[in-house]
Order: C-alpha cells, then sequence, then structure tokens
C-alpha cells in the first residue's frame, strides 16, 4: 500500500500514508489487530468524555452479520467493498447520557474516533474505506438501532490488495492523483470569508 499525499506541509508520516482504497484482499485481520483499532477509536476525545460513537462490527467468521451489512450499502459500493474481510457501521448517540439534551457534537466526535480508527489501522499495514453510500433507514431496522441514535457512516477495513481486481469507475478512483483544497481555502484569521487570508507565515 504505497499511495502517499502530495503534502504542502511537514506532517506525520501516517497522516501522509492513510487513504482510502477500494482494492482489498481477503486476508483476515487478526482479531488483536482489530482490537487494537478499535482501542483507538476508544481514546478520542469527545464532549464531556461522552464517547457518542457505537461500532457494529462484522468480519467474514459471522457471515450472517457480514452479508446483513453489506446488502445496506448502495451497489456501487457492494462491489468492491464485498472483498473487505471486516465491515462496520458508525452509529452516534444523539443525546448526552448525563442529562438527556441533544448532543450536537455527537457526529464530530464519532468522526474523531473514526479518525483515530484509520491512523491506527494505517499504523498497522491496514487501509480503511468510509462510505457515505449506505441505507440509513435500512441500517436501522436491520440491526435495530433504536430511536436516538443515528448511523454516520459505513467502513472497509482489512489489507489492500492489487488495483488490478477491480474495474469501472472503481479502478480508476483508485488510480486517480490524491488532491486536497490548500489550507487557506478552508482557513482564515479575520472573519468569515475564506479568501486566502490564512499562510502558515501570518501566523508565525
Amino acid at each position: 500500500m504505497n499511495n502517499p499525499a502530495p503534502i504542502d506541509h511537514p506532517v506525520h508520516d501516517l497522516i501522509q500514508r492513510r487513504w482510502s482504497p477500494r482494492a482489498f484482499a481477503e486476508r483476515t485481520v487478526e482479531p488483536e489487530a482489530l482490537a487494537s483499532v478499535l482501542e483507538a477509536a476508544r481514546w478520542a476525545p469527545s464532549s464531556y468524555n461522552e464517547q457518542p460513537w457505537r461500532f457494529i462490527v462484522a468480519g467474514r467468521d459471522d457471515p450472517e452479520t457480514y452479508q446483513r451489512l453489506l446488502d445496506v450499502l448502495v451497489p456501487a459500493n457492494q462491489d468492491w467493498a464485498r472483498t473487505a474481510p471486516v465491515l462496520m457501521l458508525s452509529v452516534a448517540a444523539m443525546a448526552f447520557e448525563r442529562n438527556g439534551k441533544p448532543n450536537p457534537h455527537a457526529f464530530h466526535d464519532v468522526g474523531l474516533a473514526s479518525g483515530l480508527l484509520a491512523l491506527q489501522a494505517t499504523a498497522q499495514g491496514l487501509a480503511v474505506h468510509f462510505m457515505a453510500g449506505f441505507d440509513a433507514n435500512k441500517a436501522r431496522e436491520t440491526f435495530a438501532i433504536p430511536d436516538g441514535f443515528e448511523p454516520v457512516a459505513a467502513i472497509a477495513l482489512g489489507y489492500h490488495a492489487n488495483a488490478a481486481m477491480l474495474s469501472g469507475d472503481g479502478l480508476a478512483s483508485e488510480l486517480a492523483s490524491r488532491t486536497r483544497k490548500p489550507v487557506d481555502a478552508f482557513t482564515d484569521t479575520r472573519q468569515w470569508g475564506f479568501d486566502g487570508g490564512y499562510s502558515a507565515s501570518s501566523m508565525a
């Protein structure tokens, strides 16, 4: 797995190496490796330490649950994700346990947990691909997700495989150059505007 981000400023090697492939080997993810990935998510920061994340986890050793989770994905994602040895679904608790009030930061905190999960996976030679392409209502019904909890993202986890196993749009996406907006497109130092007002030198 070698598709490093073309960075403009130095970052940690794990950040540069993390990416979202679609080609997954059918190699089993070792239980201890999966446990470490989930342990990383466990230690994410969250508002009031509420830890609103939940992860439904399905490996190939549980083919019934694996198929149920695969069926929740949109067809285009099913086409490539079916080779990943582990599928997951992240879910957010939308109210604080401490007082029952709505937690407006729940999705943010689930995202933080998922980000640490992805970095730990990268450190272990694993790859993670997050998916918005799934049927949230079907997920809720399939896994009996109760009121007060919202499905956030589907996740494929495993070892990267050769892109040649893909075809069509999946192959094109796998081989495409990695791009991001420049830092000054999403930061500003004054008022709302995002007109290129930020630069590293201006903050020195």
